[in-house]
């Protein structure tokens, strides 16, 4: 356990100096933050009513998608694996430190999020802070499982980046988070519900009981997938 911990610390460390980190993780989602806050609450001053949950699903998406697969290909498609093998470190060992310090990354991303916006754009604060949070964790673990699964699956950066971006597109553009839902035709509507940031704006603007659990149950589902590739691998 302490040299989890350890290697928890280490590796949150790491990806403060990791470059790709930093624009994936900080730098995109801030800059979309500050440019497309003030685009959507001066077109139209609702947005300040669901701009908070609109940011942190963007937030959320990006650094799972775009910034976790590349540094967990980095460790499973290269000799990083052997070393991990040489020292005695259980295979897990690198998904679970990966996706704990992005975790933490990406939620100090939100919560600068959370705390400017009223500031910046007078923007509204959720109206339950509670399902608020739990939705915005909820996502956030989903979407990283999503991630270290692409991660695990994809060596080549190129094709990596590209699967990603096919998941990372319709889930911003169906969610509902840059326009209402509702402007799209039906059979997108059904589709949206597919992407877990769907759900998770839904549960964070307008929450409905079934909305937390949905997302766990694919989580669960998202963590046995995750333990069968890393049984491949470990045979392999």
């Amino acid at each position: 356990m302490k040299a989890l911990f350890y290697g928890i610390a280490l590796q949150v460390k790491l990806d403060i100096r990791s470059k790709s980190m930093l624009i994936t993780c900080y730098l995109v989602p801030l800059v979309f933050f500050l440019f497309m806050g003030g685009i959507f609450t001066s077109i139209e001053p609702n947005a300040a009513k669901t701009l908070i949950s609109s940011m942190t699903v963007f937030t959320i998406t990006m650094s799972a998608l775009m910034g976790l697969p590349p540094a967990l290909a980095e460790i499973y498609g290269t000799d990083v694996k052997k070393v991990y093998k040489a020292n005695g470190a259980p295979l897990w060992f690198g998904v679970v430190t990966q996706f704990i310090s992005s975790f933490v990354h990406t939620v100090v991303v939100c919560l600068i999020i959370f705390a400017v916006s009223p500031f910046l754009f007078r923007a509204e604060l959720p109206a339950d802070l509670l399902w608020y949070f739990l939705s915005l964790i909820a996502l956030l673990m989903v979407t990283l499982a999503i991630g270290c699964i692409f991660g695990l699956l994809i060596r080549q950066q190129a094709k990596l980046t590209m699967i990603a971006m096919v998941v990372f597109l319709p889930s911003v553009m169906l969610s509902g988070i840059l326009f209402p839902a509702e402007l799209l035709p039906r059979f997108l509507q059904s589709i949206a519900y597919a992407f877990p940031a769907t759900i998770a704006f839904q549960a964070m603007t307008n929450f409905q009981a079934w909305h937390i659990p949905a997302l766990l149950a694919l989580f669960a589902l998202l963590c046995g997938a995750i333990a069968l590739l890393l049984k491949c691998k470990k045979n392999g």
